[in-house]
């Protein structure tokens, strides 16, 4: 019978990420009890809407 692990097979993987997210939830960056409140994430997505319709060419026609 033959040993198969000695003759130099792939290692099993380990089920984890090579490296760790830069904003990875829990960090100091991002902390567990950190939320956005919703008020604040619409004001942010009209600014944004308001800045790209400024930028967007007129209309042809």
């Amino acid at each position: 019978m033959m040993d198969y692990s000695k003759s130099g097979g792939p290692k099993q993987t380990r089920n984890a990420p090579k490296h760790s997210e830069h904003n990875a939830r829990g960090t100091e960056k991002t902390p567990y009890d950190k939320r956005e409140d919703k008020a604040d994430l619409l004001r942010r997505m009209r600014d944004a809407a308001k800045k790209a319709a400024e930028k967007a060419p007129e209309p042809k026609g």
